[in-house]
């Protein structure tokens, strides 16, 4: 199976913010867009962000390996170094983390690099890398 991008549309408060978080801080690309959305190119994915006047309340916290994780959270799988490279970018732009960047699951098949982060509008994001990338979907 090839993997195809997802499309992914999330509630922002600001497309002016998301600009600067999704477009300049990330560096996503920005695809179409009108008035009250805009696309970007999220690492070959489709993320939209939609302005809305209203934002949904914060989701809830789950246990992870001793951590309390966002639900929900979007997010990617990068291979090591470009977590590595993006987690520093990270840190020397000052971002507050939600969860620090750290391994999970250290020693075991799904051992990972993790962090956690939210949008301006609250949105939460994790990026990860795999140690080992074929353990993705192990037990």
């Amino acid at each position: 199976m090839s993997l195809q991008p997802f499309h992914l549309a999330v509630p922002v408060h600001s497309l002016v913010a998301a600009r600067q978080f999704y477009g300049d801080l990330l560096g996503c690309p920005e695809g179409r867009s009108a008035g009250h959305w805009v696309d970007f190119n999220f690492y070959g994915h489709q993320f939209v962000c939609h302005e809305v006047a209203g934002m949904p309340e914060p989701g809830s916290l789950n246990k992870v390996d001793g951590q309390s994780v966002p639900v929900p959270h979007f997010g990617l799988v990068l291979n090591w170094s470009d977590w590595e490279e993006l987690a520093d970018k990270l840190r020397s732009n000052n971002i507050q983390f939600i969860i620090e960047p750290n391994i999970r699951f250290a020693g075991k098949s799904g051992e990972q690099a993790t962090m956690f982060l939210a949008d301006p509008s609250g949105n939460a994001l994790e990026f990860k890398a795999m140690r080992n990338p074929e353990s993705l979907f192990s037990k």
